[in-house]
């Protein structure tokens, strides 16, 4: 099977932006539990999710963070980027439900390693803000 590359450093422009978009289950939240060994109530117990400020449980901060993957791994600079660095700040919690947009948007060309600052926001669906960042990413080679 044939793989087309991503955007190499030459081919991105500042202003670029690509998204991805998913519905939180509570499956997804079970699986991200079992594959990060955080079993938080907040995350896995109603009864006692009921009793924090929420009211209800949510997912694991990090889960919705995840979701840049694809954008970088697959859209934007796409196939062959390695992210580099990763900078977050969580917003406001994610339910069971939700459906996240994970965004990145070029806003800097570093020359000296070819390699490109995004901006990163996360949604839900009634367009609030979940999180906020920034990452560096290194895409992939020019093909001659």
């Amino acid at each position: 099977m044939e793989y087309e590359l991503g955007k190499s450093y030459e081919e991105l422009n500042i202003g670029d932006t690509a998204s991805f978009s998913k519905t939180i289950t509570e499956t997804d939240i079970a699986l991200f539990a079992a594959i990060s060994g955080d079993f938080n109530p907040m995350h896995m117990n109603e009864e006692f999710a009921k009793k924090t400020p929420f009211k209800t449980r949510i997912a694991h901060g990090t889960l919705p963070f995840g979701l840049i993957a694809p954008v970088w791994g697959m859209k934007l600079p796409g196939l062959g980027t390695v992210a580099l660095e990763i900078k977050t700040r969580f917003k406001a919690p994610t339910y069971i439900g939700d459906t996240i947009t994970a965004t990145t948007e070029v806003v800097e060309k570093l020359p000296e390693r070819k390699w490109i600052k995004m901006k990163l926001t996360w949604t839900n669906q009634k367009g609030e803000t979940v999180g906020v960042g920034e990452g560096l990413v290194m895409p992939p080679p020019k093909l001659k």
